[in-house]
């Protein structure tokens, strides 16, 4: 058996080494233990996932280290990711109770019709490296208070965040068979994901693995399949005086997580009137930008992307979109060589034709210029993707057309396009999911429904159709 090694972005050094496991005995632990688990009530299983909240609260400070040096964000905001891991077990007690609660009703002939719900059986979880707790615990979370068995295979550049999350969850009182660490690469994904055993399969990752995932189950409508995939979300500025705000909105979108969020914005869409205002206040904000390692004082707003393969993909589509005919604003740097920090760019795209509708999944932001509002919507629209869209402006008329006519699942007004909230459903259209939108209504998709006609005392008649004795 060989080791998969984890290293830290910000500095290079190892920081684990954990074995890879096999999907086969993953999914057979998992098998032989989900039925005992959901079998017990409900109330225990709530029980025992508050408490795994509480053992995440008790081993606070050396989660969040440690989700900073595995993906290189900032302590502070691997603190805030902690901070969602220990609110989602509450979010998910009140969204189980609300959107799979117990109905009762009358029947026929006296009969009553009861609606509850089941688990699925064995939900494979697939997580990302951006958010490697958060994410993945928004679908084992409502899974487990389902009544489901998971397997868990976090991405292969954050393992050892995985491998402490499964931890906790155990140590609350989760039986290790219904808890299952798999870890690997690609080859460990894919054949979990094409386990005849697994009843289902939870994703947040990149379209393109989303897309295959949708092919491979494409012959298999008995089995659940949740996508949550990325976005090329646009910002649109229109007619606001308050360009500083408009620009701290637009940083946040573009920048936060070093621009490592599926609600990034990527596309920034902005008048004409204020463009020159907004971009000279953009780009003296983003001057203002610290790049630095997580535990670095003063503490910095973004830190490296997750390796120097991420940082060489957008090195090379920046330079593609100057080669297309982008005018820089602001140019991606590497300030530190040989690792993967990346210093937030600009770039004017507005006469490039033909532009490519793709994620780049960092700190790089294309803006688009335009003197028409509908131009601008169409603009917004113009993408595969539909996952967020901002717009930033104090025409409250203008909010109702942008609403009214933006493809998203998450529209926002004056606020940025991430920052999504934990006790809302989260999820997009296109390229972006397959309409099972996560979070609040992440218990949609962890149970299916179940109808009960029932008497107590056998009941029936047949009234016509029958012949006189």
């Amino acid at each position: 058996m060989t080791d998969l090694l984890s290293h830290e972005p910000a500095t290079g050094a190892e920081l684990a080494r954990l074995p890879i496991g096999n999907a086969d005995d993953e999914v057979a632990a998992a098998r032989a233990g989900w039925v005992g688990w959901a079998a017990r009530p409900l109330v225990f299983r709530v029980e025992t996932l508050r408490r795994y909240a509480n053992v995440v609260r008790q081993r606070y400070d050396a989660f969040a280290d440690l989700i900073a040096r595995e993906t290189g964000k900032p302590l502070w905001e691997a603190r805030t990711e902690i901070d969602s891991v220990i609110a989602k077990v509450d979010i998910s007690v009140a969204a189980y109770a609300e959107r799979t609660a117990q109905r009762r009703m009358d029947g026929q002939l006296g009969a009553r019709v009861a609606v509850r719900h089941k688990p699925h059986g064995v939900l494979a979880v697939l997580g990302p490296y951006n958010f490697p707790a958060h994410l993945p615990n928004g679908h084992i979370v409502p899974a487990l208070i389902a009544g489901n068995a998971v397997v868990f295979k976090p991405s292969e550049k954050t393992p050892a965040t995985g491998a402490f999350m499964i931890d906790c969850l155990h140590a609350a009182g989760v039986p290790a068979e219904c808890a299952r660490l798999l870890v690997g690469g690609a080859d460990e994904g894919r054949a979990l994901a094409a386990h005849p055993g697994i009843d289902g399969l939870l994703f947040t990752g990149s379209a393109t693995t989303g897309l295959a995932l949708n092919r491979l189950f494409a012959d298999r409508p008995d089995k659940i399949l949740a996508l949550e995939m990325g976005g090329n979300n646009p910002i649109i500025v229109w007619d606001t005086p308050d360009i500083a705000g408009a620009a701290v909105l637009v940083a946040q979108s573009a920048f936060t997580s070093a621009g490592q969020r599926c609600t990034a914005a990527r596309r920034l869409i902005v008048q004409d009137a204020l463009y020159e205002p907004l971009v000279a206040e953009l780009d003296r904000l983003i001057g203002r930008i610290i790049v630095g390692a997580p535990h670095d004082d003063p503490a910095p707003f973004m830190g490296p992307v997750i390796d120097n393969d991420a940082a060489d993909q957008l090195s090379d589509a920046f330079v593609d979109l100057l080669m297309r005919g982008g005018r820089p604003i602001r140019h991606l740097e590497r300030p530190v060589p040989g690792r993967p920090f990346l210093t937030p760019a600009m770039i004017d795209v507005t006469a490039v034709p033909d532009r490519p509708d793709v994620e780049l999944f960092g700190p790089l932001l294309q803006v688009i210029r335009h003197g028409d509002f509908d131009a601008a919507i169409a603009e917004a629209n113009a993408t595969r993707y539909g996952l967020s869209a901002s717009l930033v402006s104090q025409t409250p008329e203008l909010y109702d057309r942008f609403w009214a006519h933006i493809r998203a699942g998450i529209v926002n007004w004056n606020r940025p396009t991430n920052g999504a909230a934990s006790n809302a459903p989260f999820g997009g259209i296109g390229w972006s999911g397959n309409h099972r939108p996560s979070a609040y209504y992440a218990a949609d998709y962890c149970a299916y429904p179940v109808v009960s006609s029932e008497t107590d005392n056998p009941r029936a008649a047949i009234g016509i159709g029958l012949r006189d004795e």
